[in-house]
């Protein structure tokens, strides 16, 4: 199963303008070629988040669970997963 299922791709589309002031996809086939190219990736819960920017070496310094999962590059996809893209 792709990662970027329809839940996945719908959520992006429905977001995209948290962190892009243009949209860059209109359609779930234009968001998975988006997503793709950006190496986004998917995290089954909100401590995948939390370890993914760790392991990342994102300075979390002072934030919150709150704060990270309000940054704009992270999308809930509304089924406790969350899509991360950065941009």
């Amino acid at each position: 199963m792709d990662v970027f299922d329809n839940a996945v791709l719908d959520a992006f589309l429905e977001k995209q303008g948290q962190l892009y002031e243009e949209k860059v996809a209109e359609t779930r086939e234009e968001a998975l070629e988006f997503l793709d190219m950006v190496m986004a990736v998917v995290v089954d819960n909100a401590d995948e988040v939390w370890e993914y920017f760790d392991e990342e070496g994102v300075d979390m310094d002072g934030a919150d669970r709150k704060e990270i999962l309000n940054a704009d590059e992270v999308f809930e996809v509304g089924d406790g997963r969350y899509l991360i893209v950065e941009g």
